[in-house]
Order: structure tokens, then C-alpha cells, then sequence
């Protein structure tokens, strides 16, 4: 009689740990060497944790190539759904197909991918981000006003998009772009970019910069030059982009909110494992950090 008992029990234990199993969802980052990404993932794990799920996270280094295996690898990882922060826009369409032949649903965070099946897209409007920061200038300076742009990394929709937001608002203030040069979304690569452009342009009055890595890299070259009045806007709103601006620093940042990026990212594919219809773009929103 014990003996059944004892067998019941080891029955019963594990058929509640096989019910308590969980399912494996993955988010594909770009790069965790980025603060605005560290706080989609950590936004996203929050989330898996709250739902239940086991999130798996890979970081792709900015290296297409690493983003390819890291799909590949997880298509053997029993994930049932997988989050794709691509690291390029065109080249992530192969990532998205491997994932498409394993029949993975693909749920693309803050850049789109050019190619393959994706059920849903999470991002901000970076193009009305893009604006944004050009309006708000405007309103700093006045139209014509002499500006240099610092892009983001080219093939990313990020860089594209927040582009060509500003491009309207250049037109519509008839600003006078001194140069237009990428950074890379990189903090040091924003600061040597940003010297180089001061030696030809000393007398530009504002940037714009595509991210506040770029940002925050571009107002320390101004800062050794002493040009204090030059205003700078970033975009993404990270911890150190507004503690730059509530410090009197920076002058604005368009704000995203990464953690919201990954949490409703983790919201979206609870939703594709359950059979719920999901938007195919959910957007964000944005708002303009600026000085008190």
C-alpha cells in the first residue's frame, strides 16, 4: 500500500512539473553594448518573467552573420516564438526566412526586416520622431538655422526613418545643413565624428543626432571646444540621454521607451501562442525630453 502511495506521489510530481513547463520565447538583440537595447531586454524579461515564459536572449554584436546563427541556433531550441531586434534591416530577411521555414512566428522590436514573414512589428514613429526633433529646433533657432546631422547605422530602418522625419522639418525651416555624416549610433564614434565636423563647421548652432549615444558623444567634442551654446537633440530617451538633459547639458531628446518596446513585444507573442489576432504595427509612444 505504501508503495502505491509513494508511486502515486512521484506520479503526481511529475505531471505538476510537466504542467509547470514552460515555453521558451527569444529575443535576437542587436547589441546588449547599447543602453536603449539593455533596457528593451531587461523591459522584455520582466515581462516573460510576469507571464511565465523562459525568454532566451542572444546578442548579435551588430554583426549579421552572429544574427544569422543565433536564429539558426534557436530554431533548434524549442522556442515558439521569436523577437528579432534586427541588426540591419535587408540583412535580417535571411534570419527571417530560417525562422519562417521552422515555423517560428517572427515579431520584429524598433527596426523593420525587408524581407520574410513577420506577424507583427513593435517600434515608435521614428519619421514624427524625427520631425519632432526638427520642429523643436525651429523653435529654438528659428528657420534657416545652420545644422549637422549625425546618422544612425545605414541599412537600419531606425537610421532611415529618423532621417527622413528630419528631412521634413529641414525643408519646412529651410535649415541649412552644414554636413550629414553617420556615427553609427556610437557614443565615441558621435565624439570623433562630431571634432572632425567642428574643424570644417565652427560655426553650426545645433545637432541633431539619431541617437543620445551619438548625442551625448557629439556634446562632449562640443564641450572641449567650448561651444556651449550649440544646442544638441538626441533621440530614444536612455537614462543617461535625459540625465543629460535634466542636468542642462543636452537640450532635448526625443524619448522612446525601450522597456515598453520589449514588454509589449513579450505581450504580442503571449498573444500569437494563444491564436489571438495582433495588430501588424503597434506602435510606441514618443515624447520631447526637454530642459526645465
Amino acid at each position: 500500500m505504501k508503495k502505491l502511495t509513494s508511486l502515486a506521489v512521484l506520479l503526481s510530481l511529475a505531471f505538476s512539473a510537466s504542467a509547470l513547463a514552460k515555453d521558451n520565447i527569444a529575443l535576437v538583440v542587436s547589441t546588449l553594448n547599447n543602453p536603449f537595447f539593455v533596457s528593451l531586454k531587461e523591459g522584455a524579461q520582466k515581462e516573460a518573467d510576469k507571464l511565465g515564459y523562459n525568454l532566451i536572449v542572444l546578442d548579435s554584436q551588430n554583426n549579421p552573420a552572429k544574427e544569422l546563427a543565433n536564429v539558426q541556433d534557436l530554431t533548434v531550441r524549442g522556442t515558439k516564438v521569436m523577437l528579432i531586434n534586427p541588426t540591419d534591416s535587408d540583412a535580417v530577411g535571411n534570419a527571417v526566412k530560417m525562422a519562417n521555414q521552422a515555423n517560428i512566428p517572427v515579431i520584429t522590436l524598433d527596426r523593420v526586416a525587408s524581407a520574410g514573414e513577420v506577424v507583427s512589428h513593435v517600434a515608435s514613429d521614428n519619421r514624427f520622431g524625427g520631425k519632432m526633433a526638427g520642429d523643436f529646433i525651429a523653435k529654438k533657432l528659428g528657420d534657416g538655422a545652420r545644422i549637422i546631422e549625425l546618422q544612425g547605422i545605414a541599412g537600419t530602418s531606425a537610421a532611415r526613418e529618423r532621417g527622413e522625419g528630419f528631412a521634413q522639418a529641414v525643408k519646412a525651416h529651410n535649415f541649412k545643413v552644414l554636413a550629414s555624416q553617420p556615427a553609427d549610433f556610437d557614443r565615441t564614434r558621435g565624439l570623433n565624428v562630431m571634432q572632425n565636423l567642428l574643424t570644417a563647421h565652427p560655426d553650426v548652432q545645433a545637432v541633431f543626432a539619431q541617437n543620445d549615444e551619438m548625442a551625448l558623444g557629439a556634446l562632449r567634442a562640443l564641450q572641449t571646444a567650448g561651444k556651449t551654446d550649440v544646442i544638441v537633440v538626441g533621440f530614444d530617451g536612455t537614462a543617461d540621454g535625459v540625465k543629460a538633459v535634466e542636468g542642462g547639458k543636452m537640450t532635448a531628446t526625443v524619448a522612446q521607451r525601450p522597456d515598453q518596446i520589449g514588454v509589449i513585444g513579450v505581450d504580442t507573442a503571449d498573444k500569437v501562442l494563444k491564436g489571438e489576432k495582433v495588430q501588424k504595427i503597434i506602435p510606441v509612444d514618443l515624447n520631447l525630453v526637454t530642459q526645465k
